[in-house]
């Protein structure tokens, strides 16, 4: 490790572990504030700069649990897992496990912990999706697009939660302050067309239809576990797909599906 190198993991170690005085080697005294007085400037600021980041990608979960309660946690997270890489982008990818593996109620496992956790792991994926690969400027698929050449577009993501979370998240988007809702099961799915991403509420058979082709499956053979799974009629179910107030029509206008190479 270079002396450039050793020196600055040394002031990360500062300003992430306050109780260490690894940095203060590094640091000459002004006669004002001292190396301690500097080092905490400097821990303050690192502090607020992490923090400010995760409000923005976590706005509905800091209006949920307040901003003094979020950046608690959020310095107790930080502490656990510091930034691994330069760009404070993927700073919250962790938030929500760490948040289940550090649950405040311990074993007692109350439903508002479960709800914050649920509200990160969406928050983080709407985040996540404003920049995910897509297919903006090339074309999607059409009405007359044959079932076998449907794919799902790359801006596309599912997800299953034990809440209503995107209710609550889209309420305090708008400047509303919901009550926390009660548990009721909720399957989303996340798609971005033209650089606007729309969150659309599924239905379990629904959810499980795009995931089996999200895993690859064609439709012919997404419906027939479908219809397996939930032990449904075959034609009911493509009756679903296909009928003029199908989930297929509306999901091509929505921007779910490219066409695949002949």
């Amino acid at each position: 490790m270079t002396a450039l190198a050793e020196a600055q993991r040394r002031m990360h170690d500062a300003l992430v572990h306050p109780d260490r005085d690894s940095a203060a080697a590094l640091f000459a005294g002004d006669g004002r504030l001292g190396v301690a007085g500097g080092l905490a400037v400097y821990r303050r600021g690192y502090f607020l700069r992490i923090a400010a980041c995760m409000r923005e990608q976590f706005p509905a979960l800091c209006h949920a649990l307040g901003r003094a309660l979020f950046d608690d946690f959020v310095a107790d997270y930080i502490r656990d897992c510091p930034p691994a890489r330069h760009t404070l982008y993927d700073l919250g990818r962790r938030f929500a496990g760490w948040m289940e593996a550090n649950r405040p109620d311990g074993e007692a496992r109350e439903p508002w912990v479960d709800f914050m956790i649920d509200l990160a792991r969406f928050e983080y994926a709407v985040f996540v999706m404003f920049d995910a690969p897509g297919n903006e400027g090339r074309p999607f698929a059409a009405s007359d697009t044959p079932d076998a050449a449907l794919r799902l577009q790359p801006a596309f993501a599912l997800g299953t939660y034990r809440f209503p979370v995107a209710g609550y998240y889209h309420a305090v988007r708008r400047g509303e302050d919901p009550p926390l809702p009660a548990p009721a099961p909720s399957h989303v799915a996340l798609v971005r067309t033209d650089y606007v991403t729309r969150t659309v509420l599924l239905s379990e058979t629904h959810h499980a239809f795009l995931a089996e082709l999200q895993a690859g499956a064609g439709v012919g053979m997404a419906l027939a576990a479908v219809s397996a799974r939930f032990a449904l009629d075959p034609r009911e179910v493509t009756r679903s797909w296909l009928g003029p107030h199908g989930s297929r029509g509306r999901w091509i206008e929505w921007g779910f599906f490219v066409a695949s190479e002949p």
